[in-house]
């Protein structure tokens, strides 16, 4: 049977981190959603995603297929009652379609709008992400319930006995490196991925995902819920905070309730508040609405689009989006909303043009031994074209 993740009225509700890729491709705790699935489940996935989306992120249709709603994270309760739907059967939760088997000629109809005629209630309450601040929000329960997932039965690599660990719950994966460093999991789970490195000095308040292949520089404060994405390297202090993967943020500075993508660079001694002077609700702009909306949260900081980067000393005000591909630079603060592609700061935009734009990312991937290609170079055309109404400079 294929497993295919779909994008609901989410996939607006989450710009500008789903510019660049489905729902289901987020990452919230150690995996992202498409990848719980996958283990769960013990098979492959695709997508059915935005029509500009798909020549990257594909859909595969079989004689039988179980489509997924992309923004829901999996439990036990889910699981089972998936397991028990009949073909042409929905899982719906109130108005929002869950889960859904279709055979292959309904499969290639399939409108994540659409009603169905035979329905199954489902009651429990589930993990569900349907707004940018939902990741860093809900990411301690998906930490600890991806830990449990990928670390049961299992025994940790042994790292170095200058090391403090405090708790039980530290699990180091084959190749992983620390050094003259103190991990405490009695407040969350801590994970460190296969060939990552914790360098001297570092202290980890958990729970912490540190992912394949990625660094912590030395000296530095991270505490929970965080989740560095494979591919990175990080420093300074870290609160709270989801890193897609590929993306660095290797000084001094902090970042907290926040949100970056990939490929993003946050330069040295940068910061963002994610608490008002006056403690007030935090808004965040809304692409849908192109409006600022209330999130309800006193503490939220920044939500960063892939491919994005800002210059040192860069000041970011509570409750900023930074779209896709943009560079922030320049004294002050730059405005709570940054539109995609732009190029500047609290001084002042001016479009930054897609020939610039592609000349970075192309020695930005080169530094992994990667090359832009035609498929990501139409992606991004594609969301420079979507997103030219807000870039009213």
């Amino acid at each position: 049977m294929a497993i295919i993740l779909f994008d609901d009225n989410a996939h607006q509700t989450l710009l500008p981190l789903t510019f660049t890729r489905p729902v289901a491709n987020l990452r919230i705790g150690i995996l992202t959603i498409a990848e719980k699935w996958a283990k769960h489940l013990n098979t492959s996935f695709s997508y059915h995603t935005q029509p500009y989306l798909q020549a990257k992120f594909p859909l595969h249709i079989e004689e039988n297929n179980l489509f997924i709603n992309g923004g829901i994270c999996p439990d036990d309760n889910l699981l089972e009652a998936i397991d028990k739907l009949q073909p042409g059967e929905a899982l719906m939760r109130y108005s929002q379609l869950l889960a859904v088997k279709l055979s292959e000629s309904d499969a290639r109809q399939f409108n994540a709008a659409q009603t169905f005629e035979r329905v199954v209630d489902y009651a429990p309450s589930l993990v569900s992400i349907r707004y940018p601040e939902d990741i860093f929000q809900k990411n301690d329960i998906a930490l600890r319930r991806d830990f449990q997932l990928l670390t049961k039965g299992r025994t940790s690599t042994k790292i170095s006995s200058t090391n403090v660990i405090i708790g039980n719950d530290f699990f180091a994966e084959e190749g992983a490196v620390a050094e003259c460093s103190t991990f405490n999991t009695t407040n969350g789970p801590i994970y460190i991925g296969a060939n990552s490195q914790v360098w001297e000095g570092t202290h980890i308040r958990g729970g912490l995902a540190l992912c394949d292949n990625s660094q912590i520089k030395m000296g530095a404060k991270i505490y929970g819920a965080t989740t560095v994405g494979p591919k990175c390297r990080v420093g300074g202090e870290i609160n709270n905070a989801v890193i897609w993967g590929n993306s660095s943020k290797g000084h001094e500075g902090y970042l907290g309730n926040s949100v970056l993508g990939e490929w993003c660079n946050i330069g040295a001694d940068s910061n963002n508040s994610n608490l008002k002077n006056n403690y007030a609700e935090v808004r965040l702009w809304d692409y849908p609405t192109e409006h600022f909306r209330k999130t309800g949260l006193q503490f939220c900081g920044l939500v960063m689009g892939d491919h994005s980067k800002c210059g040192i000393n860069t000041m970011f005000n509570t409750g900023t989006v930074v779209g896709v591909c943009a560079n922030v630079f320049g004294a002050g603060f730059p405005r709570n909303f940054v539109p995609d592609f732009a190029w500047g700061g609290a001084h002042g935009y001016d479009v930054y043009h897609l020939e610039k734009a592609f000349e970075t990312i192309e020695r930005v991937y080169a530094r992994r031994n990667m090359q832009l290609d035609n498929v990501e170079k139409q992606l991004l055309q594609d969301v420079f074209n979507l997103t030219q109404s807000y870039r009213k400079f």
